[in-house]
């Protein structure tokens, strides 16, 4: 579904630097995967390249077989917003819209009609429980909810793979417990295929595996299995291996 070939990233300036190093990364259809490192390991980097908001100075990023750094502008446009959903730290909600504007807008932009996206916005709403909030303006809602907000922005175009960038960052422990759940049950019940990057291990928990890069480079990757409460320990056993400062790591929620 998703293929990283060797790819690098480079930042000319008066000094290169070189963000990542020929990092290989292939993800299935319907995986849930986490990507962890201290910062400045080349997380969002990666994660940018894949959502194509940047593109790699070397290698390439095929979705679905497809290279969308080689489509053209308006045809980047309607992949990004067809194939991606994206999920932020910081919600990106429209604080002049209602949440159910909020939700339909990329069908909006795909010229939907009123009906139709109407429709799509209150069966995800039910789906995630926020149906009761759905006249509501941003701002009159809490932090949890506005994750569900994006949550079901992100979803209603059905998209085949979702981009999540530290989507707990910004919650309390209860709302990122209940954000991650709910992340992890659309994984399984719609297939829907996930990345996930973060500095928190009890969110990087939910993924089916997590893949560990450091100073831009591969550098090792663990898998679940049957026990969740087990992966959550490894993960804290790598990441103290990782290093970094202690503000890489959120604080450890069991």
């Amino acid at each position: 579904m998703l293929e990283v070939k060797n790819a690098s990233k480079i930042y000319e300036g008066k000094i290169a630097y070189k963000a990542l190093s020929d990092i290989q990364l292939s993800i299935g259809s319907g995986e849930f995967v986490g990507i962890m490192g201290p910062s400045g390991s080349g997380k969002t980097t990666l994660l940018n390249m894949i959502a194509t908001i940047d593109e790699p100075t070397t290698g390439e990023i095929l979705i679905n077989g497809q290279n969308p750094h080689l489509l053209k502008k308006e045809d980047l446009a309607k992949f990004r917003r067809r194939e991606l959903g994206f999920v932020f730290q910081d919600f990106n909600l429209l604080h002049t819209l209602t949440v159910e504007e909020n939700i339909v807008l990329p069908l909006t932009l795909d010229g939907k009609k009123v009906k139709e996206m109407k429709e799509k916005a209150n069966t995800i709403a039910e789906k995630l429980g926020i149906s009761q909030i759905m006249k509501k303006r941003t701002y009159e809602i809490s932090g949890g909810q506005a994750q569900r907000v994006a949550v079901a922005r992100a979803m209603i175009h059905v998209p085949n793979l979702l981009l999540a960038d530290e989507p707990t960052g910004n919650l309390d422990s209860k709302s990122s417990k209940d954000v991650m759940q709910m992340l992890e049950s659309i994984n399984q019940t719609e297939r829907t295929t996930m990345l996930l990057v973060t500095h928190d291990p009890q969110a990087a928990s939910y993924c089916n595996r997590v893949i560990f890069i450091r100073d831009g480079q591969f550098y090792s990757e663990i898998h679940r299995g049957n026990n969740r409460q087990a992966f959550f320990q490894k993960i804290i056993d790598t990441l103290s291996l990782l290093g970094g400062d202690g503000n890489d790591l959120s604080q450890i929620r069991v």
